[in-house]
């Protein structure tokens, strides 16, 4: 095994009498046979990288007000800036995700990274509302890698039931980064001002970057691109898109997380304007909600082994349309107060907990030949979608909890939609082992 921990089979010497060399029986995909110590580092940094994206979105949503008294626009206009991020996210990874094919997974990562930290100071030091969003949205570029190729990366090395178990922990981590951001934004914000959060950021950003180039090695080598069969970005995008299974689960993937940042984009003016919630009790009940996430991801990576993702899926996108519809009634209505809101919405919380790994292995174990294409589009298409429809809130207005819970509810019963009609779950086949 080279020192980069990728199993690879041993070469007789030169003169030597050759016979057949086999991987033992149990390995059946290269992460199969490395040591549980490299295991464990490569899914630590590579869960890590993924939160690079989340946080760098969600980390100033508490602030989100004070940018609006500090460059005196409207709310519309500052959710703007979140949108920049996401549409760059968006773009960057259906960039970088066919890139990664055609080159390897770590080269990009390492230029993207360093591509974060860069913008991220960029930000921190923006005049005005206008470079500020530009700056966002090379953010959102340098961040793509860190997500796609991640997810990517962990493709390489697994496949069927023990993918599950992989991404479930990249899930965890990547569910918990985008409830965990504010927790941390608000914290921040009373020993710093909002531009302290983003020199925060890019200190993050440059530890991942010299984790990466100390410890994370190439996954796909120069072999395995040729093998591929694939030796065009046009050949691998088809592949995926004509998969009917892989393109309903990216419209469930894209309708879950839109609904998830409906929520993310406009809970800091509904609950610290509506509610009268403080920076910190806003983080705090983002904490609570963190719990929702965690029982979501590690439940749905047991149940999928068990049931199949695609079950999993069924039951999580009825209790987010159920959640959000109590919301709008109890939200627009008022009966229940705050807590008319709260429990529902750690409801749907939950389940988008439960959908995050089960989306993710279904879109990835069929495409291990094109995965950062496959990631790419799903990334992609989640952050897109999210960055359009997430300022309809601003533009419904925050005098209640009902307009967030009106476009929540508008992208679960579309992800409930998709699931039915186009991946329809009794076609889905089942995981191997």
């Amino acid at each position: 095994m080279p020192t980069g921990g990728i199993p690879t089979i041993e070469r007789p010497a030169r003169g030597a009498r050759r016979s057949p060399v086999t991987l033992p029986s149990s390995v059946v995909h290269p992460g199969d046979a490395l040591p549980t110590r490299k295991r464990v580092t490569y899914i630590l940094i590579l869960g890590m990288l993924t939160a690079l994206g989340p946080f760098t979105m969600d980390t100033y949503l508490p602030s989100m007000p004070r940018l609006e008294t500090d460059f005196h626009v409207s709310t519309a206009v500052i959710q703007l800036t979140l949108t920049a991020t996401t549409v760059g996210f968006g773009l960057g990874q259906l960039i970088v995700g066919p890139w990664s094919d055609k080159v390897g997974r770590r080269m990009p990562l390492i230029l993207a990274t360093a591509v974060h930290i860069l913008a991220s100071l960029g930000v921190a030091l923006a005049p005005n509302v206008e470079l500020l969003s530009a700056f966002r949205l090379l953010q959102g570029l340098g961040a793509a890698a860190s997500g796609v190729v991640a997810m990517a990366m962990v493709r390489d090395l697994f496949g069927g039931t023990r993918l599950v178990t992989m991404l479930s922990r990249l899930a965890l981590v990547n569910g918990l980064a985008p409830v965990i951001a504010p927790v941390l934004g608000s914290q921040l914000l009373l020993i710093m001002p909002w531009r302290g959060i983003f020199w925060v950021i890019a200190a993050y950003s440059a530890v991942m970057l010299v984790c990466l180039v100390l410890w994370i090695n190439e996954t796909r080598p120069k072999e395995a691109r040729i093998a591929s069969g694939h030796s065009s970005v046009g050949q691998r995008f088809k592949s995926v898109l004509s998969d009917r299974v892989y393109v309903g689960i990216v419209i469930v993937s894209a309708m879950n997380f839109s609904g998830l940042f409906a929520y993310l984009s406009s809970s800091s003016f509904v609950f610290q304007k509506v509610y009268s919630f403080d920076a910190q009790q806003y983080g705090a009940l983002f904490a609570v909600n963190s719990v929702g996430i965690i029982i979501g991801v590690q439940s749905a990576a047991r149940l999928a082994k068990r049931f199949g993702p695609q079950w999993v899926l069924a039951v999580s996108t009825a209790t987010m349309t159920i959640s959000a519809a109590l919301i709008v009634i109890l939200g627009g209505s008022g009966v229940g107060g705050m807590w008319g809101v709260v429990v529902p919405l750690w409801f749907f919380i939950t389940s988008c907990g439960f959908g995050f790994p089960c989306v993710q292995v279904l879109a990835l174990n069929g495409h291990g030949a094109e995965a950062g294409t496959a990631a790419s589009i799903q990334g992609a298409s989640n952050f897109a979608i999210a960055g359009l429809i997430s300022p309809l809130v601003g533009l419904l207005g925050v005098a209640s909890a009902a307009p967030m819970g009106i476009v929540m509810l508008a992208c679960s019963i579309v992800s409930v939609c998709a699931l039915w009609f186009v991946v329809r779950p009794r076609t889905v086949p089942a995981l191997a082992h």
